[in-house]
């Protein structure tokens, strides 16, 4: 088709990736993924029958490996990362081997006129200004090894001309390699099978965004690469800045009998707390489609596929 490429997904069957492989697919692009598969995670089978689709066994971290990988892409996205602050708390060197030193790796072999569209986490905001919204322009103060790492990884990123860099807001939704740490996910989850679940901080604010408009938006910025290069754009809901105790509201609004309560027995170790401006992606034409109540609702109902799985970084 005119406008197809090559494209290159390291970790691409993770959470993010098991969605959007199948809709570059779908688009008609040839796509090559690279994956460990350390979670066992059997993400493709419905989609292994595509002529377009590669799948590589492999560690993003080695060179012998991408080098080859590399040089038939038009476009990489690497998605290859320990993804969330415990999970990089547990494994520091292979959070920063794969997060940050991955990144490095990956871009030095890049020639001009590939593009890379590399996803971080909103979590490098850190903590916010109260009532101030966090833009591109405000300084990122992480405050987990993880949002450092990804930090680091979106300024190594951007040294090359041709990339655009993602702050993906706190995602949620249905995903063929589900993950239940994910913090929308996480409450419905208790939500559906404990009715109950125990806040801690419960005035911390983070943003949120579907799965699948994650997967949307890296469609929209190959699409839009021309104008939108060389720059950092947040990815979320505009009207999703919401602190837990505002979540656990919008879940118990589906999940009749559920029930939050606060304690200040513990403290989050994740102590990030801020609210997000999207509107620079917005004024690319990007808007997302799925709301959290679209989200929640697809996870009440996904989770009568299964009970107290282990799905997870963690």
């Amino acid at each position: 088709m005119p406008g197809a490429k090559n494209i290159l997904v390291t970790g691409g069957a993770g959470y993010l990736g098991s969605i959007l492989v199948p809709e570059l697919l779908a688009a008609g692009h040839a796509v090559t993924v690279l994956d460990s598969f350390m979670f066992r995670q059997m993400p493709f089978g419905h989609v292994c029958h595509e002529p377009g689709l590669s799948i590589v066994r492999g560690d993003a971290r080695e060179a012998a490996t991408l080098r080859p990988l590399i040089q038939k892409a038009d476009v990489v996205i690497p998605l290859a990362a320990l993804v969330g602050a415990p999970i990089c708390e547990r494994d520091p060197t292979g959070a920063v081997t794969t997060n940050r030193d991955a990144i490095k790796t990956l871009v030095g072999m890049l020639s001009a006129d590939q593009l890379v569209v590399t996803p971080i986490s909103n979590s490098g905001y850190g903590i916010g200004e109260k009532g101030k919204y966090c833009t591109e322009e405000t300084p990122l103060r992480p405050v987990s090894l993880y949002g450092r790492t990804k930090v680091e990884a979106e300024a190594i990123a951007l040294t090359h001309a041709n990339s655009i860099s993602l702050r993906l807001a706190t995602v949620f939704g249905m995903s063929p390699r589900m993950r239940l740490d994910l913090l929308v996910n996480d409450f419905t989850y208790r939500a559906v099978f404990d009715r109950a679940v125990v806040l801690f901080e419960a005035h911390f604010k983070r943003n949120y965004i579907h799965v699948r408009d994650v997967a949307r938006a890296f469609m929209h910025a190959m699409a839009r690469s021309a104008d939108m290069g060389g720059q950092a754009y947040n990815v979320g809901l505009s009207d999703a800045n919401l602190s837990k105790l505002e979540l656990c509201e919008a879940i118990a609004r589906h999940v009749p009998g559920f029930v939050c309560t606060q304690s200040n027995i513990a403290e989050d170790p994740d102590k990030r707390d801020y609210i997000v401006s999207n509107a620079k992606i917005e004024a690319t034409g990007f808007t997302p489609k799925f709301s959290l109540d679209d989200g929640i609702k697809e996870l009440v109902k996904g989770y009568q596929m299964f009970a107290r799985m282990p799905y997870g970084n963690v």
